[in-house]
């Protein structure tokens, strides 16, 4: 009977274990196909050029982004793009990210501003938000 409760236990650990590499090494493969996939967009389409413009004529979200170019990056969730994409990849869904997504592509009213801010406040940390900040202004000041 102990032998018999060694192999259950012993099967039960190896499950869990490979269930937690399969969801490590999962995330990570999806974010970077996500984040490989939307600078692929980016790049080939212009739009990295075009969201500069977008940013740098509008004065809200120019300060917005310039917040993190005083930020203290010591203290931040994540530094990178992989990182940050394997953060947002737990914590919203494909189709929210594919929303997220199309919403900015489609050009941000005000009302869509607001709820954009909305959805990202509700799932991300006042540190995520601050990583993401930095992120954007290193990456618009290339």
């Amino acid at each position: 009977m102990k032998i018999l409760w060694k192999l259950v236990v012993g099967f039960v650990l190896i499950a869990v274990l490979l269930g937690a590499g399969l969801y490590y090494f999962g995330t990570k493969i999806a974010s970077d196909r996500i984040m490989d996939e939307i600078a692929e967009q980016i790049e080939n389409s212009g739009e990295a050029e075009q969201i500069k413009q977008q940013i740098n004529r509008n004065p809200e979200l120019k300060q917005l982004v310039e917040e993190g170019a005083n930020a203290d990056t010591s203290s931040l969730p994540f530094t990178t793009k992989e990182e940050a994409t394997r953060e947002l990849v737990k914590k919203f869904s494909p189709g929210e990210l594919k929303n997220i997504q199309s919403t900015v592509q489609g050009g941000l009213t005000e009302e869509k501003k607001q709820e954009l801010i909305q959805t990202l406040e509700s799932k991300l940390t006042e540190e995520e938000i601050q990583a993401l900040k930095v992120l954007a202004y290193k990456e618009l000041n290339k």
